[in-house]
């Protein structure tokens, strides 16, 4: 069962800093519930809970998968000649990894964004994501990486991703819409207060809505860093996570592709989440080390005589 699979790999040591941050997290919005709404704490406490509740079952839904994949930058593939190109690729390494490990779901579904960089990282539960620089890679290259990811999805590492953006996402989501309708209500307020209030009356009115629309601001902007706090902490479990998929891909018979595929690719360009994803990564030599330890015969062959 999906879920009895993802408490178990929530609770491994690696991701306690991540549950310390999702108590807080409750923690948190329970103490903005409260400041908004005026109620008690433990009402406050238990409007959290619902609300964090909701959110979380959001983000571990289609729709959550879906508001990763356009965080990532994630589209559909629609070009003939890329769809002939890399399905028979995807299909060939999905089958052997659906006999490595059956609990990969049956619906994983394949897209790319528009980054030039070759890469790849898988998201939510049923997303692996190409880059745009992937297609120029040899096939066998392709099939390690391929391989790679869907070692995180066996291992139920992107579901961590998912939890913190997504589950935060929906909440802060909630948050602004309230305050913004409360700011909005405070604009027509202020509006009336001007149109037939007293002159000085109007200019505290004025003063008064920037003040909750600055205050607004600041709430929202610091949610966002309390988000990418939660980003980091995944990507700190994360690191480990990436020579277990590496270990994956090489079980599927992609050791070798897979460290020549690390010699090859260099750093993208690319910026926000997908970036945060990329950088997951350690240091391609500690990875190849890794890889070789396992059985790769992979070396380069360097002309001492040249």
């Amino acid at each position: 069962m999906y879920i009895v699979d993802f408490l178990k790999s929530l609770m491994r040591k690696a991701n306690i800093p991540l549950i310390v941050y999702l108590v807080l997290n409750v923690f948190l919005i329970s103490w903005i519930i409260s400041a908004l709404f005026e109620v008690t704490e433990w009402a406050g406490i238990l409007g959290g809970i619902v609300l964090y509740i909701i959110s979380l079952t959001i983000a571990l839904s289609p729709l959550g998968e879906w508001i990763l994949s356009l965080q990532t930058g994630c589209k559909k593939i629609k070009r003939a000649e890329q769809i002939d190109f890399l399905y028979p690729l995807f299909k060939e390494v999905y089958d052997k990894a659906k006999k490595s490990d059956p609990s990969i779901p049956d619906d994983v579904q394949l897209y790319m964004n528009n980054d030039k960089t070759p890469n790849a990282f898988a998201t939510g539960r049923k997303t692996i994501c190409l880059t745009e620089g992937m297609l120029h890679m040899p096939k066998e290259q392709i099939k390690a990486t391929l391989g790679h990811e869907f070692g995180h999805l066996a291992h139920k590492d992107t579901d961590m991703i998912l939890l913190v953006c997504v589950g935060n996402l929906m909440v802060n989501i909630m948050i602004l819409g309230i305050r913004l309708i409360i700011g909005f209500f405070y604009i027509i307020c202020g509006t009336f207060a001007r149109m037939f209030g007293k002159q000085d009356l109007g200019l505290s009115a004025l003063v008064t809505d920037l003040y909750y629309l600055a205050v607004t601001a600041i709430v929202s902007g610091l949610i966002w860093v309390w988000t990418k706090v939660g980003t980091l902490l995944v990507m700190k479990s994360s690191r480990s996570n990436e020579y277990e998929a590496d270990e994956f891909s090489f079980a599927l018979g992609y050791g070798n592709e897979l460290c020549m595929l690390l010699d090859n690719i260099c750093e993208s360009d690319a910026k926000g989440l997908f970036a945060s994803l990329a950088s997951t990564h350690p240091d391609k030599d500690d990875r190849i080390a890794k890889l070789q330890e396992l059985g790769a015969t992979y070396r380069i062959q360097y002309d001492v005589n040249r």
